[in-house]
This record gives C-alpha cells, structure tokens and sequence, in this order.
C-alpha cells in the first residue's frame, strides 16, 4: 500500500502519485479477479476481464479519483492522514473510476462512436463488439463488491452505498432524457432549449462527476452532507460549466489534445452550442441548421460548423466563461469555511481554460 506522502504527490512528484494510485488500482483489480476466479475457471476468460479492466479503467485523466484524494486532503490536513485513510480514500475514487468507464463503454455504444482516450472504443476492437455490453456489466458488479470489502464495518458505509446509488440513478435518468431529446430533435430542433441542456448536464456530469467525489471525501472524513447543500450547488454549478466546456471542445477543440473525434453535430445532440445557435440565428440561419444539423454527410458538418462560426459561437463561449468564472468565484468567497473555499476553488481552476 502506497504511504500517504506518495500518493498525497508530496515526494517526488506527479509521476510517482500516479504510480502510487496506479498500485493501488492494482490491488482492487487482484481482488476483483480472485472473486472471478471462484465463478469462472476457464483462464482465457479471466484474462479478458483483466485486459478489459485495464483497458477501460486506466488511461483517462482520473479526475474523480484526484478529486476524491484532494479533497480529504484539504478537509483532513494533507500531514495527518494515515496510510488506511490514504487507502479508503484511493479506493472511493478507483470506484469512482470503475463507475466511468461502465458509462463510457455504453455511452460510445450508443453514440456509435470510434475513438476513446486517443484509442479505439472497447467495442471496436477486434473480436469485442457487442461483447462489450457484458463487459461494463461486469465492470458494474465489481464496485458493490469493492465497497462491501473494504467499508463494510464502516460507520458511513450505507450512506456511501446510497450515494452511489443515487448517483447512478441520476445519471442513467438523464442518459435516457438525452437519448430521448436527441431523437426528438432529429425531427425538430426547437426542442433543444436551454432548460432542457442544463438538466441533462446536471445529473449526467455535473452531480456525478463533481458533487460526487466531494460527497465520498465528506463522509470518509465524517461530516453530515446535509450541513454542505451550499457546496453541492457550486459544485453542480461548475460541473455545468465542465460540460459546455465539453461541447465546446467537441466542435473546436484539438482531437490530439482531447483524445477523441468531436460527433455531436452528426448525431444531433442536444449540446450547448446547437441550443447558442438556435438562439441566436435568424430565420434563414435556423432553415440551414435545420436542414445540415444531425447529418453524417462531411458537407452538412462543415456548413454546421460554419454557421457557428458565422455567429461567433467561439466568442459567445469565451464571454460565457469570463462571466461565469467570476460569478463562481464570488460565490466561493462567500463561504465561511477556508477549507471549503481552498477546496472549491482548486475545483474551478482545474478546468478553467482547459483545452482537452
């Protein structure tokens, strides 16, 4: 097990941080494959479940995991934490992780999308396809079994097991409320409003993504999140932001640094700039949105993408950035607690600007 220092990025840096969490991950995926084991003898299955597993756990950015240990480790003082509170607090997060990779899987399903984390998606790969649904079932079933092991005596393990719960329920809601909207706004763009895209943000990223992993450092640490509502809702606030960051990116971002091909003009998702768009074109601009938007073709793309160009899209979000980074930061100082304010703000300035 990784001491606190190590994985806390005190000693010699990032890279062995990593290296600490990535022990770490390796232990919870020795487990895992044991309890694999008992049920499935054939070695050639095992095998898969541990290349699967490292395939689509490992290699993103590892932003809930980070968040979940940087925040225990504002909460709790960075100095004073042991290496079983290190552990607890790297496992929540590893979960966390599991949890992500079940819902990129799906997602890039879904989506019939090709690209992941600068790779192929799961069910592209050669002799995977469909098997792939098993697969983030399988990776489903791991988390439950991590938590009973490791916080089952623990005084908060069903509040942790109910926050979890909630989350996936939240997030699986709004998947549907996407999917549904999406296929809506194929035959009619005016469904898109702005209503609609920040439910959809809330709960598919902003409260998993953000609030979440808080949530997890909160209760590892003892606090009452009934005494943190005030928190939650910056934290939803700036998981928004994240998201429209994300639609952004999607269309004018660099593939090299976001790992994967933008596709939510081709499949007619209800992103932040086709709802920017709609609300800002004229009649004659809105008639070519309609006829080009949710098309596979290259020429409907780019007449998309140039319309957005035409007006001004990129700008639009450069103001929206500026205004809300200043609003969130007013709200961050207005919280009492310095912790919190230490904590929230580390939040904020992770992705601001931020261009994968």
């Amino acid at each position: 097990m990784a001491t606190a220092g190590a994985v806390d990025g005190k000693g010699t840096g990032g890279t062995d941080k990593m290296a600490a969490l990535k022990e770490i991950y390796n232990k919870l995926k020795a487990e895992v494959l044991e309890d694999h084991a008992i049920e499935v003898t054939h070695e050639s299955a095992i095998q898969w479940i541990d290349r699967m597993m490292d395939y689509n756990v490992l290699g993103g950015k590892c932003n809930r995991l980070l968040s979940v240990i940087d925040t225990y480790n504002i909460l709790k003082g960075a100095d004073v934490i042991s290496q079983e509170e290190t552990f607890l607090a790297c496992t929540l997060g590893w979960c966390m992780e599991w949890l992500q990779a079940v819902y990129l899987m799906l997602d890039d399903i879904m989506d019939n999308s090709q690209t992941r984390r600068g790779q192929p998606c799961w069910f592209r790969v050669p002799q995977v396809g469909l098997i792939a649904i098993n697969d983030a079932i399988i990776l489903h079933n791991h988390v439950p079994r991590i938590l009973r092991r490791h916080f089952k005596t623990k005084p908060y393990y069903v509040d942790i097991i109910d926050l979890f719960n909630e989350a996936e329920f939240k997030g699986v809601s709004s998947q549907l409320l996407d999917l549904i909207i999406t296929h809506d706004g194929r035959k009619d763009l005016n469904r898109y409003n702005e209503t609609i895209y920040r439910h959809i943000a809330q709960y598919k990223t902003a409260y998993y993504s953000f609030y979440i992993p808080v949530a997890c450092a909160l209760l590892l640490a003892g606090e009452n999140l009934d005494n943190f509502g005030d928190v939650k809702n910056i934290l939803i606030e700036i998981g928004i932001y994240f998201q429209i960051q994300d639609d952004y990116l999607d269309c004018f971002g660099d593939p090299e640094l976001t790992g994967k091909i933008g596709t939510d003009i081709e499949e007619s998702k209800c992103s932040w700039l086709i709802v920017q768009a709609l609300e800002h074109a004229d009649e004659n601009q809105k008639s070519i949105l309609m006829e080009n938007y949710g098309k596979s073709d290259p020429a409907c793309v780019t007449k998309v993408k140039d319309l957005y160009k035409e007006l001004n899209l990129e700008l639009v979000f450069r103001e929206y950035e500026r205004e809300t980074y200043i609003k969130l930061i007013g709200t961050i100082e207005a919280q009492l607690n310095k912790a919190v304010q230490t904590l929230l703000k580390s939040f904020l300035h992770k992705i601001y600007k931020r261009e994968k």
